[in-house]
């Protein structure tokens, strides 16, 4: 296997057209506006689809054929799991949902290979700009007559019936409209501000880091409240117990330094919760919170359900349509779900792309292809794939559509984020650089560094 690769400190940086290309990405990802290609088949985050697949040209002589040789089997694997899924008269839905997953993986492994040859203080001044951008826009949009323009432009960036329409809810829930700045819904603010603040603290190099980490989660809390906050809390434990520390990270007192901080994050992370969102765990206690079953019980039930029906394949990529009987019945046998609770369609009411992937794939081919998008990181050089899939469990408690970008930029950004934190310091002593296989395609390509394994 080969080790992870980094580019020496200040080597290279991303130039003005790469940075750029990695703001649109990341726009892509915030705003999820959808192109219809077909009358089946979106361009899901489509700013992202269009700077990924420039990035992936302009990165054409950093591609290694056994990282593409690995991408190549997970796609194989996937359509190994819609081929074996039950009910073949559904496998042009299930086609559906591989094209769509391919186009993720592929613009996501395009965004890696920007950052891992990119600069790492770089990328970190833009995530944070990101974030404070997010902050002044949100605070534009209540105080500042922006809500107006931000409601005209969500008008024809999204269909009507993704457009969020519950502010009176969260009137009675926060006491006030929650921002939403050009997105579809509040929770699509709060997801992107989370994950991209979870990145920033991993890739930044200040001594403040962790107080500035703090600041970042009270401004969100004033200014754009939500429960899926509590998980920059969560998301700074993985990285505190797998990557922090460098080359100490496995010393044992290194690991029992990390886990004392991590059950402190964890208590304040409850405390926070319980007493931010009171209003919100009374609903839910009550069994009031259809947003809350819909996104983590509901889907969570039904992949159970897929276990003991269908544990060889699920209902396969996409397969709503195939299993939504089943979906009404798991949710009417919860003493958790309210009838008068609306179902537009059973894809919007499983919102949680973790359990959806035991839901599409099914117990069997749900842990093949973990194992084989796993030895795909390894091949990309993660340092940690523990790291990686731990966020993107826990991001995925906060967001739905499986075969979309955002699903997958999770993993490949956390893969790339493990890449970077291994790159030496300033000043420390490089290992030695092992000869690496020729690049892909012939035109001459900057070398890559091995790093520590």
């Amino acid at each position: 296997m080969r080790p992870a690769y980094a580019l020496a400190a200040g080597q290279r940086r991303m130039d003005g057209f790469d940075a750029f290309l990695f703001v649109i990405y990341l726009l892509g990802l915030y705003l999820g506006v959808a192109l219809q290609i077909t009358s089946k088949i979106p361009l899901t985050c489509a700013p992202s689809g269009f700077a990924g697949l420039i990035m992936l040209w302009r990165r054409r002589n950093d591609m290694r054929s056994r990282e593409l040789a690995g991408l190549l089997l997970v796609v194989v694997l996937f359509l190994g799991s819609i081929l074996s899924a039950s009910d073949i008269s559904f496998l042009d839905k299930r086609f559906t949902g591989l094209l769509q997953l391919v186009y993720s993986l592929v613009i996501g492994y395009a965004v890696f290979l920007t950052m891992t040859h990119g600069d790492r203080d770089q990328l970190a001044t833009i995530l944070l700009a990101f974030c404070l951008t997010i902050i002044v826009g949100c605070l534009l949009e209540e105080y500042g007559g922006l809500r107006a323009i931000s409601d005209k432009v969500r008008g024809y960036l999204y269909n009507p019936g993704v457009v969020y329409d519950a502010d009176l809810r969260d009137e009675i829930l926060y006491g006030r409209i929650r921002p939403k700045l050009f997105t579809s819904e509040p929770s699509a603010v709060t997801f992107a501000y989370t994950h991209f603040s979870s990145i920033w603290l991993v890739l930044s190099r200040s001594r403040f880091k962790y107080l500035t980490f703090a600041c970042l989660l009270g401004l969100a809390l004033v200014v754009l409240p939500g429960p899926t906050l509590m998980l920059m809390l969560l998301l700074a434990i993985p990285y505190v117990v797998l990557l922090a520390g460098g080359a100490r990270r496995a010393s044992p007192t290194r690991l029992m330094g990390a886990a004392v901080a991590s059950a402190i994050v964890l208590v304040v992370a409850v405390v926070l919760g319980q007493t931010i969102f009171a209003a919100r765990l009374q609903q839910l206690q009550a069994g009031q919170d259809a947003s809350f079953f819909y996104r983590f019980t509901g889907p969570m039930l039904v992949a159970f359900d897929m276990f003991r029906v269908h544990p060889w394949a699920g209902s396969g990529l996409t397969g709503e349509p195939y299993i939504a009987d089943r979906v009404l019945t798991v949710f009417n046998n919860s003493a958790q779900f309210q009838s008068a609770w609306r179902i537009p369609k059973v894809s919007d009411v499983l919102t949680n792309y973790f359990w959806t992937h035991w839901i599409y794939l099914g117990a069997i081919w749900g842990t093949i292809t973990v194992i084989g998008l796993s030895w795909w990181l390894r091949v990309l050089g993660a340092t940690s794939v523990l790291y990686c899939w731990a966020v993107w469990a826990i991001l995925g408690q906060a967001s739905g559509s499986y075969v979309g970008p955002k699903t997958w930029a999770v993993l490949l950004i956390a893969a790339a984020c493990s890449v970077l934190v291994a790159q030496p310091e300033k000043g420390e002593e490089r290992p030695y650089a092992a000869p690496q296989p020729q690049p892909l395609f012939t035109r001459r390509s900057y070398p890559r560094l091995a790093g520590p394994t």
